[in-house]
């Protein structure tokens, strides 16, 4: 079973950059789905980007122009840029990883089965 380990999250001034990092352990990590998602106290948690096996990415909304998603498969990484911090963007950030995805649930947390124990972005004014 694929373990995943989030790294790189720290406290930040708005308008500044981080780059977070999933790093995986387990087989097959290239055929992996590996997701990001993010959840801020008192809020649900929230789809923050994915990207599939082939390169294929999925952005939301409040992050596009924003945020970069790329993958090294020679380190079993998956590297989330992020750009240009908002106070709203303050959340803990998750990454999760599945095998198989169908492509209209990859934007949902119930799509997959494992989970990193999470690294806090703080975003201050």
């Amino acid at each position: 079973q694929v373990q995943l380990v989030e790294s790189g999250g720290e406290l930040v001034q708005a308008g500044n950059s981080l780059r977070l990092s999933c790093a995986a352990s387990g087989p097959s990590f290239r055929s992996y789905t590996i997701a990001w998602f993010r959840q801020a106290p008192g809020k649900e948690r929230e789809f923050v980007a994915a990207i599939r096996s082939n390169g294929y990415t999925y952005y939301t909304d409040p992050v596009k122009g924003r945020v970069t998603l790329s993958r090294d498969n020679a380190k079993n990484t998956v590297y989330l840029q992020l750009n240009s911090l908002k106070p709203e963007d303050s959340a803990v950030y998750y990454c999760a990883a599945s095998r198989t995805v169908i492509l209209s649930t990859t934007r949902n947390h119930l799509a997959y089965h494992n989970w990193g124990q999470g690294t806090p972005v703080t975003v201050s004014s």
